[in-house]
């Protein structure tokens, strides 16, 4: 656990030398919060929630870009398409004659008039007519003309079924070795034919930059859509976040308020029974104790020795309760606490620990306890009551050593036994269900300023150490 040290600043002569046995923990109210619970922090709640948005902004521009180009890239290819047939009909076709097919150079001054004229001009960067056995009859790039290539079989394919092919080229033809360096091309083609009705192919090669530019275009509608919608579902979001944080510090703050109060009204009813047992059954069995051993006095002296024998063990039985009694009454409700000081309620907790067989070993520097206040007093009290009450349950000890000395500006409570101890981190990670003690030890230790550490580890013993600042 990230929360270990080596030790409190001032461990004096109780902590074991570094290295060599357990290390002290301090034990806080968020290191036994119940198991998986955390606060709530709405600071980083809230981050979360930007962080959120920002992200699903981040994946919404990516995948809204990738659909963007590949929208972009279809309707391009399609606006290629639309412009190659538009080309070939209305300006190729018409200035089309047979002498393309054979060389003739007035036939082909005049198409190259035209297509530098018209179709060049409108962002087209490579012009080709094919015969079907793949030679090159015309083409803006002169040296191409009456180079023989091989077609493949989509361009043959136009030549049966008369349609307009539009693609992405690759340019990794043969026959594409000038139109390389250019960057990606929109390849089209499609038929056209002679006036005596030889059909060849017309390619056109434009540039990619339109894709870009479609993109873009795109792009920016769906971004400002996206991005308004992103702000607005933001915008929406923090107030509801808000609230519903709001709604949980307002429980968590009842359920803490809840806790307390359970707490005082336990002190209360322990103070309320406590009064009972004492007013009430114990001072009847005390006055039955008295009578019955008067009545044994009275047995003896008339020559009734094997009564009063008797009456003498039930008199013995009796008071053997009411002592019984009286450590279960300190056990619920310090009175020596309140009016004959610490010192005296420390020692009674001691006798009540003694009466269950663990030796006790308690020194009280009574210059420390007049330093410490009502509440600090009852701060030490509840601390070394519930350590000893873990030490009685679980910790199979046979001595106990309880100090409280003064060391500067604190007052130091120290309880260390000779027990079994515990694994400190796993039991403050995953502390039992339903189990309170600790959790309530350290909100009382928070609240009133002080601090509270543990050092323990299996067949270690345990040592709890409380530091209260003299005020």
């Amino acid at each position: 656990m990230s929360a270990v040290q080596d030790g409190p600043a001032s461990a004096g002569d109780l902590g074991t030398p570094a290295g060599a046995g357990p290390r002290w923990v301090p034990l806080t109210p968020a290191l036994v919060e119940d198991h998986g619970e955390r606060p709530v922090s709405v600071r980083r709640t809230v981050l979360q929630v930007v962080v959120g948005v920002l992200l699903v902004l981040v994946l919404v521009a990516m995948s809204g870009s990738v659909a963007a180009r590949t929208l972009a890239e279809k309707e391009s290819v399609n606006d290629a398409a639309k412009t190659a047939n538009l080309f070939a009909e209305a300006v190729v076709q018409p200035a089309l004659s047979d002498g393309v097919v054979t060389g003739d150079p007035a036939a082909l001054n005049r198409i190259d008039r035209v297509v530098r004229a018209y179709v060049l001009e409108s962002a087209i960067v490579r012009v080709k007519l094919w015969t079907p056995s793949g030679r090159v009859v015309y083409s803006d790039e002169e040296s191409l003309i009456g180079q023989q290539f091989r077609l493949d079989d989509e361009q043959l394919e136009v030549f049966t079924t008369p349609r307009t092919r539009a693609e992405v080229s690759g340019l990794d033809r043969p026959e594409n070795g000038f139109e390389r360096g250019q960057g990606k091309l929109l390849e089209v083609y499609r038929p056209v034919w002679t006036p005596s009705g030889t059909p060849l192919l017309f390619e056109t090669y434009a540039p990619y930059d339109q894709v870009t530019s479609r993109s873009e275009q795109i792009w920016r509608g769906f971004a400002g859509i996206t991005l308004t919608s992103l702000v607005a579902l933001l915008v929406l979001l923090l107030p509801v976040t808000w609230r519903l944080l709001d709604a949980v510090r307002r429980s968590r703050e009842q359920r803490e308020a809840l806790l307390q109060r359970a707490v005082d009204a336990s002190t209360d009813e322990r103070r309320r029974i406590a009064g009972t047992l004492h007013d009430g059954v114990v001072q009847e069995l005390a006055a039955t104790s008295f009578a019955v051993s008067s009545a044994a006095t009275r047995a003896e002296q008339v020559g009734q020795p094997a009564l009063a024998g008797s009456l003498r063990a039930a008199a013995g039985t009796v008071r053997t309760t009411i002592g019984g009694l009286r450590s279960l009454l300190v056990d619920i409700y310090p009175p020596n606490l309140a009016s004959a000081g610490l010192s005296a309620a420390l020692d009674d907790l001691a006798a009540t620990v003694r009466l269950r067989e663990t030796e006790v070993d308690l020194v009280v520097d009574d210059d420390a306890v007049a330093v410490l206040d009502e509440a600090g007093q009852r701060l030490c009290y509840r601390v070394t009551q519930e350590c000893l009450l873990n030490t009685v349950r679980h910790a199979r000890a046979g001595l106990v050593r309880v100090s409280v000395e003064r060391d500067g500006r604190h007052v130091v409570l120290s309880i260390e036994d000779d027990g079994v101890g515990f694994d400190v981190p796993q039991t403050l990670d995953r502390p039992p269900e339903g189990h309170f003690g600790l959790r309530v030890l350290a909100d009382r230790v928070r609240d009133a300023g002080a601090e509270l550490f543990v050092a323990s580890a299996p067949a270690s013993g345990t040592r709890w150490r409380l530091e209260v600042p003299v005020r």
